[in-house]
Parts: structure tokens; C-alpha cells; sequence
């Protein structure tokens, strides 16, 4: 749980406690400082109130009110229009429409393959391969900017962060070209709203 204060959450977020996306949702919620409980989901034995929340009876689940969102990128949009400040999608029209590209982009070049990776299928070394050259494809972009898209901490950033945390535990290897993307990473590991939102299980992920 992760409260400021003794007064009831304004939201409840039902997070996997290895998930990748409900990592990103927990890193929107401590960015933004909001009040709101965490409850975490084992998703080796998940808990029938999961299954009556969402048709599909995956996490993330947040919850506010009356209102249940699943997925990650809606619910990490919702909480950004919500609560503005500090701003995580770009306020620019145009920005906006790249940032949301981007975030498919990852969904379809990236994401993907997770799954094959974490469930270690028959092309699990097909998976690898192919989430290490889309990583090194955009690694040359970091050297000259310090954020996804340009110099500010964005959406986009707290989409591929739980993915770049992981690399070691999904055994991963990026090419020496792909030096620019792994000190961007660690620019975001640093960041407090980042550390603040992991749990036990993701920290013990990279020695």
C-alpha cells in the first residue's frame, strides 16, 4: 500500500507484483505523489474479485469511485488528465499523436515478445532477438536527447522503463551501439517516483 495520509485512497491500483504493466502504472501514480493503495496480485493464483472486475482477468486494475479501467496505457492516461500535474503526456496536439505512436509502437515491436520470453516458449531466443534490435535501433537517439521525446520525462518513458528493467532478467543482451540507451536507462531508474514503485520481487530482478 503506498499512502500519504490517513484518509481513504482516492484510487486502488490491483497490481501484479512481476507485471510489466502494472509496473508502469505504479510508476504514474508515485510520479504524480496521489494517495493511493496498492494491492498486489500474484498472478500465478490470481483472486476471484479480479475476474469480476475485468473481462479478461488480467492486472493492472484501477479502480476510483464507480469507475474500473483496465490496461495499462488507458488507466496511465486517465490518472494523467485526472491529476495534470506533473504533465506526462505532452500537452502539444502533435507531440501527443508521436507519443501515442511511440506507445504503440512499443506494444507491437517490444511487448510483444514479453510474454514468449517470460513463459521461455520455443522461440523464446526469436523473442530476445527481436526486442534487443528494436532497443538498439533507437538507441542512437539518446545521444542527443535526454527523454524519449526530447528533454522532458514523458508517458513514453514510463512505458519502456519496466521492459529496460527487466533486460537482465529476461536475459537480454544489447550490443555495445546500444550504450546511449542503457545510460537513458539509468537516468529513469533514478528517478524517485521510478524506485518508490518497486516492489520486492521487480528489485531483486537486477543485482
Amino acid at each position: 500500500m503506498s499512502t500519504s495520509s490517513n484518509k481513504k485512497p482516492m484510487m486502488t491500483l490491483y497490481s501484479g507484483i512481476n507485471c510489466p504493466f502494472s509496473h508502469r502504472c505504479r510508476i504514474v501514480l508515485h510520479e504524480k505523489g496521489m494517495d493511493f493503495q496498492v494491492i498486489d496480485v500474484d498472478e500465478q493464483d490470481k483472486s476471484e474479485d479480479l475476474a469480476a472486475m475485468t473481462p479478461y482477468n488480467e492486472v493492472p486494475v484501477l479502480i476510483e469511485r464507480d469507475l474500473i479501467l483496465y490496461n495499462a496505457n488507458i488507466i496511465n492516461e486517465y490518472v494523467d488528465e485526472r491529476f495534470p500535474h506533473p504533465q506526462l503526456m505532452p500537452a502539444d496536439p502533435v507531440m501527443r499523436g508521436r507519443a501515442r505512436l511511440f506507445l504503440y509502437s512499443f506494444e507491437e515491436e517490444l511487448y510483444n515478445h514479453v510474454g514468449e520470453v517470460e513463459n521461455g516458449g520455443k522461440h523464446v531466443d526469436r523473442a530476445r532477438a527481436q526486442i534487443r534490435d528494436a532497443l538498439t535501433q533507437i538507441a542512437p537517439m539518446f545521444v542527443k536527447q535526454k527523454y524519449m521525446i526530447g528533454d522532458e520525462f514523458s508517458m513514453v518513458d514510463v512505458a519502456i522503463a519496466p521492459l529496460l528493467w527487466r533486460l537482465d532478467y529476461y536475459d537480454v543482451q544489447l550490443p555495445k551501439p546500444a550504450a546511449p540507451l542503457l545510460k537513458y536507462a539509468e537516468r529513469i531508474f533514478s528517478r524517485q517516483g521510478f524506485i518508490d514503485a518497486l516492489t520486492p520481487q521487480e528489485k531483486s530482478m537486477r543485482n
